[in-house]
């Protein structure tokens, strides 16, 4: 089910749809009509905008009640000061990935596939979680099974990732997202999310499948 047909639902139900777009804005098209999201909610690190500095999406006619009560900036919704610096940046940001949006989201799948195709050959049994396709081109989600996604890292030098599993006092879960995916438990542990970015090439992409697969094996 999309975020459109979600969106119908709760409308359906009387409800209104927020969407986080915090990974997907800058990366692939988005658009609220689309969507039909009545709210949708923007991080601009996460598409090269100062870090700090974001935006929410309200369509028109939509109340939300303010997190903070006070003065009236920013409509009565954020109370202070406005971050004009980084509201200037978060623009500059915006119009950036939009012009790069067809060209790097081309260049930076080629390079997530290229990522995959040489874990796949060097890691036996290796799992895929993100698609290939209707999926960001920036991000490639794998699990070693058997294996716990924070050893392999550990094991690494010159590599920064996360994994798909969460850690307190030392013992780890699998991610409540992936085991609800219906990803069994003992694969969701060895998960890897493994991101590129404007600045990734292709010999990054090598040096880190080959530092990979060296310790995952």
């Amino acid at each position: 089910m999309g975020v459109r047909s979600i969106a119908a639902t709760v409308h359906a139900a009387g409800g209104v749809m927020h969407a986080d777009g915090a990974q997907a804005v800058g990366k692939i098209p988005v658009a609220v009509d689309d969507l039909g999201v009545d709210l949708l909610s923007i991080a601009g690190h996460k598409l090269y905008a100062p870090k700090g500095v974001g935006a929410l999406y309200i369509r028109r006619g939509v109340r939300i009640a303010p997190v903070v009560v006070g003065a009236g900036q920013e409509h009565g919704i954020r109370p202070g000061t406005e971050n004009v610096a980084g509201i200037v940046g978060l623009g500059a940001a915006a119009e950036l990935a939009a012009r790069l949006l067809t060209a790097e989201h081309a260049r930076q799948t080629a390079l997530r596939e290229r990522l995959w195709a040489s874990l796949a050959a060097a890691v036996p049994g290796l799992v895929r979680i993100s698609p290939a396709s209707d999926s960001l081109p920036n991000t490639l989600m794998v699990a070693v099974p058997n294996r716990l996604g924070a050893d392999i890292l550990d094991a690494i030098d010159g590599v920064a990732a996360s994994t798909g599993s969460a850690c307190h006092s030392g013992v780890h879960s699998p991610s409540a997202t992936l085991i609800a995916m219906g990803v069994p438990a003992d694969i969701a542990l060895g998960a890897l999310r493994l991101s590129l970015g404007r600045s990734t090439t292709a010999d990054d992409v090598d040096i880190a499948a080959a530092a990979l697969g060296r310790a995952a094996t």
